[in-house]
């Protein structure tokens, strides 16, 4: 049987070690290491959201378990307190660095979304990351509760988190959105928070399509009404001019009114898009694609450790967040090369039981028996 290093180091092979040295000498800040390294911490911090641990002495503890093991891993096992003092005061940045080369090497690969058209598809949304005010003071969202925001803008092909922010609670989705700057061409596709007529009109100014929901108290006349086809659902297909002060101040383009009906639930919904090509039917799909973001957010908070924090200084928390976000490019760029049929979240959940196991990592992923290692009796007979 051939030798097989262990399946968390099969992993970090996926991250180039010189690369990570150079973004480590950029992002470095005060004194120099003696024993321990960048490379350590990140290391330590992968497997924790990797193998869910929830302390920093858990960590140092299953680390130290497996210290025969992390030669092959090119790290040393760091101390409690070293470790909490790397989380807390060496920048996080190196991971933000870190998660746009990783970003890069997944957006590399082949990828397509669900639908025919080419344009690229993206999902904005974000979601509350819950922390207590008494050991987050930096982090006040309301008189009794701290909280960041992590706002994504996601790309349907591949399921990718292209566009990331982290933010402090009290921050709007549109003043997130504004910095965000999507492709020529692309289709947003947005919740009623980001409901703002004056981002709707540089959106359309840049040849960028929005796909939203209408606000019940929006004012607006019907310039035209188009035949719609009631067996998909759809109720209405209308181009419309808004009426109200604000509205008619600061959005000039195209808007089109869609109306859709969920046969499964009854529910209607009321679309809104400054994109006049495709079908109605459409249209009302790529909002119902829009769920895409809400499952990585249910797949992030269940599987990795964002709701947990080892740290308590913003660094920290900031530093495990963006871990955590690279941890799932890993994932998916395994999930890409390899072409596996599994969702992340199941494959998260497989490493997690194997991780410090010495067998081959794809065909674990891909669900394949290990090999077992058959013994010639003839060697050991004793004649």
């Amino acid at each position: 049987m051939a030798h097989c290093n262990t399946v968390f180091a099969q992993i970090l092979k996926f991250v180039p070690r010189h690369e990570f040295e150079q973004l480590a000498k950029e992002h470095h800040c005060g004194r120099s290491f003696r024993k321990t390294s960048r490379w350590s911490q990140f290391v330590a911090m992968t497997m924790a959201q990797l193998s869910g641990r929830f302390s920093l002495r858990d960590i140092v503890e299953n680390m130290l378990a497996q210290s025969h093991r992390l030669y092959h891993l090119g790290c040393v096992s760091p101390s409690r307190t070293t470790l909490a003092r790397i989380n807390e005061d060496k920048p996080y940045q190196l991971y933000q660095a870190l998660f746009g080369k990783l970003l890069g090497r997944c957006l590399n690969q082949p990828r397509q979304h669900q639908f025919r058209f080419r344009n690229p598809l993206y999902a904005l949304d974000s979601t509350t990351i819950d922390l207590c005010l008494s050991l987050f003071p930096w982090a006040e969202f309301r008189s009794t509760k701290g909280a960041v925001k992590l706002h994504v803008g996601f790309n349907q092909a591949g399921h990718l988190p292209e566009f990331n922010c982290i933010t402090d609670g009290k921050t709007h989705d549109v003043v997130v959105g504004r910095k965000i700057h999507f492709p020529k061409g692309s289709i947003v596709a947005i919740d009623r928070a980001y409901t703002d007529y004056a981002w709707y009109n540089e959106l359309n100014d840049k040849g960028i399509y929005f796909v939203s929901r209408q606000k019940s108290n929006a004012s607006y006349r019907v310039i035209e009404r188009k035949e719609v086809n009631k067996k998909q659902g759809i109720t209405s297909d209308q181009r419309i001019e808004f009426t109200g002060f604000y509205a008619q101040q600061h959005y000039t383009g195209p808007m089109r009114r869609i109306g859709y009906r969920d046969p499964e639930t009854g529910k209607h919904y009321v679309f809104i898009t400054n994109h006049t090509k495709l079908s109605a039917k459409t249209i009302a799909d790529i909002y119902k694609s829009r769920w895409q973001i809400e499952l990585f957010f249910k797949c992030i908070k269940q599987n990795l450790k964002i709701k947990s924090f080892v740290g308590t200084s913003k660094n920290a928390v900031l530093t495990q967040i963006w871990i955590a976000l690279c941890t799932y490019l890993i994932v998916t760029y395994l999930k890409f090369i390899h072409g596996l049929t599994r969702s992340v979240q199941q494959i998260i959940r497989l490493l997690q039981i194997n991780l410090f196991d010495k067998r081959e990592l794809v065909p674990l992923l891909r669900g394949e028996p290990p090999d077992r290692h058959h013994i010639d009796h003839r060697q050991v007979s004793l004649l």
